[in-house]
């Protein structure tokens, strides 16, 4: 157990294997007195338990204040890479504040975040920061944080079930709803795992169990969406199906690259706080809207683009062992390079003529002469017609001749090599086609290397067997593959001639790259711009498949005529619109009307509208005015929770009491149902008296209910309106027969519905 008392935190000492990166300039690095717990680190100081240490940092602000934050930090990988988990803890303050968000390629927020945060060490895992093989990240915070000490922990203390484990122990009971925000945020969980079991590591103490206050904080300059939010409004994984498009994310993406699509379901999950900023991105489609030669012209050049972001990552890394196989894609890495690099000028010239003050940055942006450098250092060395092409075969020769002849001789022979080997296996299949009489062909897959293959029918086979030389025989349907002897030789003389051409071939290219790398840096931009614009275009192309409409901020929110963006995919066809209008003096509504009346589906499709705003796209809607929403908060769905041991109701409550905890006057707050999972009595007390505090905010509140005494509110507080939707009912022509009819129509005043369910 990792809470044990002093003496067994001394004992697991040596087990955390602590390394740092960086000593601590300017300080005096003397060691008082080694003691287990300060090994490995940079400046070894002496230790007072549970007191922070007295060292000043001179990052964001004066000198003066003195730094006792420890900040722990991971990224993803793969896929993952830009999404951050941060959690800090301050050495002379109880509290835990856990991050985690996307990033882009420049990690602004968490610049940003640090920044604020002034801390006197960051742990980072170990793989960030191996030598040789340091990530963006790590690198960035180094250059930023000079004079702050790094300790690098061993990748397996970052592990969030531990995190949410330390969390559950250590929490105080009153933050408890934590829990809710951060149970799917494996990344803050896994920062703050580590970071825990090094302060208290650090420390020679333990923390008391539910001492600790721990938040959650989203990153600064984006809206709040918490994950229950996320979830219920189908953001960007469908409830019923993960695999189904039928999402926020679904219905906005048509990006071309995985940059874009990445920036657009970061953008979704955190969207825009700053009018300026959203009206500039909206200044951008309208452009894109109205100049189809622009957006066909943009269209065209960016779906040429590779991942820029995954690109950039390889490259900059510098592989421990020289293998074949980080030759060869190291190779194919610069190949994409220069694809990439070839793709600048189309992209200016695609961008020449634009009006819009963001277009045109980008268009300055590409301006940059390193792009140009970086090409003709590429070109001096690599054959102008290199390229990346699709087909293992072609990319293979591609890779074999893509540095220029006459730089190096011995690449020249060992290509002239495999050349007659490719010639003489040629030659060789046509002559066993002749002696055979036989139509044979060569073919070439990446696993097998050269095999032969045919087309005939077994009947026309001497006794319906190929000749004995042939081994390996596969068939499908009338095609036969085989191989032979001497071909397998063949075949490996030719991986033999590959290799020495693959090694070759990579010293040229590495030494090339160690010129570029001082330039390398515009790359990030270029993948930032690719990445947006490609955003924009994705936000252009769906307003062109339905009527969509710029959105305007002010201090009110008035939709008129608006409907339910995922809907419309699901129905294939445009679904009933109804109009919205909240502002300060009228900033409650509550809606009823029977089950399956569309409650549910509007209240979801005003969150959406809302989020498609403040990320820069067009509303479906005839018009919309929204106000900046800084949270917006969902409680949906009727759930229980197995899991975190939650019945319905504890459910609901966690819910209320993490909104009624974090709404401020500029959220969105939308409650679909309140109170179901308890007796109606205390269900409409708990309505009642969560709708009086939330009354008592400026934030903007849609509440459906069935609890119609719940409607009387507005005889006490003037800022409710009620509305309700809807129901016919039908009666057949013999008039024997009653029958319901939905028409979806929001009205005014509540339901007058008799047998209400």
């Amino acid at each position: 157990s990792y809470f044990g008392d002093k003496s067994s935190c001394v004992e697991n000492a040596n087990t955390l294997n602590l390394t740092s990166s960086s000593s601590v300039r300017g300080q005096n690095n003397t060691c008082i007195g080694k003691t287990p717990l300060s090994l490995g680190r940079s400046g070894c100081r002496s230790h007072t338990p549970l007191m922070g240490y007295s060292v000043t940092s001179s990052s964001a602000v004066s000198a003066h204040t003195v730094a006792s934050v420890i900040v722990a930090v991971v990224e993803g990988r793969g896929l993952a890479r830009g999404e951050v988990g941060m959690a800090s803890i301050d050495l002379k303050n109880p509290e835990m504040i856990l991050s985690q968000f996307a990033d882009n390629t420049t990690y602004a927020k968490v610049i940003t975040k640090l920044k604020i945060l002034t801390p006197l060490e960051i742990l980072m895992s170990n793989t960030a920061c191996d030598a040789g093989n340091t990530t963006k990240l790590f690198s960035l915070i180094t250059e930023h944080f000079k004079n702050v000490t790094f300790t690098t922990v061993q990748r397996k203390y970052f592990n969030e079930t531990k995190g949410l484990e330390y969390i559950e122990q250590l929490c105080a009971s009153e933050f408890s709803t934590i829990f809710m925000e951060v149970q799917s945020k494996y990344y803050c969980l896994a920062a703050a795992a580590a970071l825990l079991k090094y302060v208290e590591f650090i420390q020679n103490a333990v923390y008391a169990p539910k001492s600790l206050k721990v938040r959650f904080q989203g990153s600064e300059k984006t809206a709040m969406i918490d994950s229950s939010s996320a979830q219920n409004l189908e953001l960007v994984i469908n409830n019923r199906d993960s695999r189904n498009g039928h999402t926020l994310l679904g219905v906005l993406n048509y990006t071309k690259t995985p940059g874009g699509s990445r920036r657009l379901r970061s953008n979704i999950l955190e969207p825009l706080v700053d009018a300026e900023t959203i009206n500039t991105r909206l200044d951008c489609v309208q452009e894109l809207l109205q100049d189809e030669e622009l957006f066909f012209g943009l269209q065209a050049v960016i779906s040429k683009f590779l991942d820029t972001e995954q690109l950039l990552s390889v490259l900059v890394q510098i592989p421990k062992q020289d293998t074949v196989k980080t030759a060869e894609s190291k190779i194919t890495n610069l190949i994409y390079l220069k694809h990439t690099l070839e793709l600048v000028e189309p992209l200016k010239a695609a961008l020449r003529s634009c009006n819009t003050q963001l277009l045109k940055a980008y268009y300055n942006s590409l301006e940059d002469t390193r792009f140009g450098i970086i090409l003709e250092k590429i070109t001096t060395v690599i054959n102008d017609d290199t390229r990346y092409t699709k087909g293992c075969l072609s990319m293979r020769t591609q890779k074999c001749y893509a540095v220029k002849p006459n730089i190096s001789e011995f690449l020249d022979i060992a290509r002239r090599t495999y050349t007659e080997i490719v010639d003489d296996i040629a030659g060789m299949i046509t002559q066993l086609a002749e002696k055979y009489s036989l139509p044979m062909k060569t073919s070439f897959s990446s696993a097998r290397g050269f095999f032969i293959q045919m087309n005939a029918d077994c009947s026309t086979l001497p006794n319906g067997q190929l000749p004995s030389e042939f081994t390996k025989i596969t068939k499908m349907k009338n095609t036969y593959s085989f191989t032979s002897a001497d071909l397998i030789k063949m075949n490996e003389r030719c991986q033999e001639s590959l290799r020495e051409i693959y090694h070759m071939t990579y010293l040229i290219v590495c030494k090339l790259l160690n010129e570029i790398y001082e330039h390398i840096h515009c790359l990030y931009k270029l993948s930032d711009i690719v990445s947006m614009l490609d955003m924009l275009l994705s936000f252009a192309h769906a307003c062109t498949l339905s009527d969509y409409v710029r959105p305007e901020f002010t201090d009110t929110l008035a939709i008129k005529q608006g409907w339910h963006p995922i809907l419309e995919k699901i129905a294939m066809e445009k679904p009933v619109s109804n109009n919205t209008y909240l502002t300060d003096g009228n900033n409650f509504v509550i809606i009823t009307g029977p089950n399956m009346s569309g409650k549910s589906t509007y209240l979801k499709q005003i969150a959406l509208c809302q989020i498609m705003a403040q990320i820069g796209s067009y509303v479906p809607a005839e018009y919309c005015s929204f106000r900046i929403a800084e949270q917006i908060f969902t409680r949906i769905g009727m759930d229980d929770d197995i899991e975190t041991n939650a019945s319905t109701f504890m459910k609901e409550m966690k819910e209320i009491t993490y909104i009624i905890q974090n709404a401020n006057d500029k959220s969105l707050i939308i409650i679909d149902e309140l109170g179901r999972g308890t007796s109606a009595e205390e269900g409409i007390g708990i309505c009642y008296a969560a709708c009086e505090y939330l009354l008592n905010l400026k934030a903007f509140t849609l509440f459906a209910t069935h609890f119609l005494e719940l409607c009387h509110i507005d005889a006490l507080y003037p800022n409710v309106e009620n509305y309700h939707f809807e129901v016919q009912h039908v009666r057949n022509s013999a008039g024997n027969q009653e029958k319901i009819a939905y028409p979806y129509t929001l009205s005014k005043g509540y339901t007058e519905e008799k047998n209400y369910g």
